[in-house]
């Protein structure tokens, strides 16, 4: 059987070049190398460009979840609710003007919605609902008919249905515990479109295409991958997020051909050479086109531990005069870390060699943050620090 070396030392040398793009994540202080040894390292335009014209509208409602088990907003509390209530009866028939009104098995929740590109008249999307009162629980809710709007006020969608809530809570008198946010679900397929949004997508004879990642090497490929394709020069560069591309004379009105046919091309992405931090959870992501420039790191932690045992002093019995005391007994003890020692990374080092030489200072996650900041203000981190 093959090694894994051998069996790239056979590939071409431009497929085997793709094999050394990378990225490292720590969390909670395990390096992880992440190789990316089946993609090559390209990826389709469809997956690092949005179409102009060809994107998502948001939707939102308010509404009334009814049919909780006791569960619902209390009335005292949620006086939006009661409102809601009162306004729906009267449409139904029902007077409850003046009425004190004690429910507890309907929430008032917001409902949103994504329209999707060229949505018909007649479909359906999923939507999701969010408690606003101080409802519990809304497992077993149904949604009641909900207009969703949106941002120029019209109705676009209208939802119903039962809800599914993946979240609950169950307890007594003592304890209570709770899995998941039982407070928000979704409807699958629960809004039904009402109105279309329409775009003449074929009428174009040109497109922008906008990165989700801007980048002025990445834009020159996909706009010298295009051009390649088509034989001539139908994309330009904009600027580093948009690229204009006009359609050629042989897709003149079939706009929906041109952008199937360009958006399966592959184009291998650049990157800036970025470190992002979160502190609060632990995690560090490194781009592999991250650099360092020769340095020593040391690091080491003087930790003080201050024990406070305080004892009880008592007269022997039968004693004159003698008197209960407390007395205080302190323990300190330090530790410095003396084992710590320098660590060297050499000019230039790649991923790898950076992974290695801070694991071998044996430090957590929190002290890894301090010293890519400290390397960064060294100048010999040549990568931009982003933390979350």
């Amino acid at each position: 059987m093959l090694s894994q070396s051998s069996i790239i030392s056979r590939m071409p040398r431009k497929i085997a070049s793709y094999l050394k793009a990378s990225i490292v994540v720590s969390i909670y202080g395990v390096f992880l190398t992440l190789s990316a040894q089946t993609s090559f390292g390209e990826s389709r335009i469809k997956d690092l460009v949005s179409f102009e014209g060809v994107r998502e509208n948001q939707l939102v409602g308010y509404g009334l979840v009814v049919g909780l088990n006791g569960t619902g907003d209390t009335l005292r509390n949620s006086p939006f609710t009661q409102q809601s209530m009162i306004s729906m009866l009267e449409r139904m028939g029902v007077n409850t003007r003046g009425a004190q009104m004690k429910s507890v098995n309907t929430a008032a929740v917001m409902v949103t919605a994504s329209l999707s590109a060229f949505s018909r008249v007649g479909s359906r999307v999923d939507v999701a609902i969010s408690s606003i009162g101080d409802a519990q629980d809304l497992r077993g809710g149904t949604l009641i008919v909900t207009p969703l709007f949106g941002a120029d006020g019209e109705v676009y969608a209208v939802a119903q249905g039962s809800l599914q809530i993946s979240g609950f809570t169950a307890g007594g008198g003592a304890e209570t515990i709770t899995q998941g946010v039982p407070t928000a679900g979704r409807i699958p397929n629960g809004a039904l479109v009402e109105r279309e949004l329409h775009y003449a997508l074929n009428n174009n004879d040109s497109l922008n295409l906008s990165l989700r990642s801007p980048d002025f090497t990445t834009a020159r490929r996909i706009t010298s991958t295009i051009n390649d394709f088509m034989g001539q020069n139908v994309a330009q560069p904009l600027d580093p997020a948009t690229i204009e591309v006009s359609v050629p004379q042989n897709y003149a009105g079939n706009m929906f051909s041109f952008l199937t046919d360009i958006e399966q091309l592959s184009v291998d992405p650049d990157q800036r050479a970025k470190v992002v931090v979160d502190e609060r959870s632990g995690i560090i992501v490194i781009g592999k086109e991250v650099k360092v420039s020769e340095v020593a790191i040391a690091q080491g932690n003087l930790t003080i531990r201050v024990t406070e045992t305080p004892q009880v002093s008592q007269p022997q019995p039968f004693a004159q005069g003698g008197q209960t005391q407390v007395v205080p007994r302190t323990e300190v003890e330090i530790e410095d870390d003396t084992g710590k020692k320098f660590a060297i990374l050499e000019s230039g080092v790649n991923l790898q060699d950076l992974v290695d030489g801070l694991n071998a200072l044996g430090i957590n996650p929190r002290d890894m943050i301090a010293i890519l900041q400290a390397l960064k203000v060294s100048g010999a981190l040549h990568a931009d620090i982003e933390v979350m």
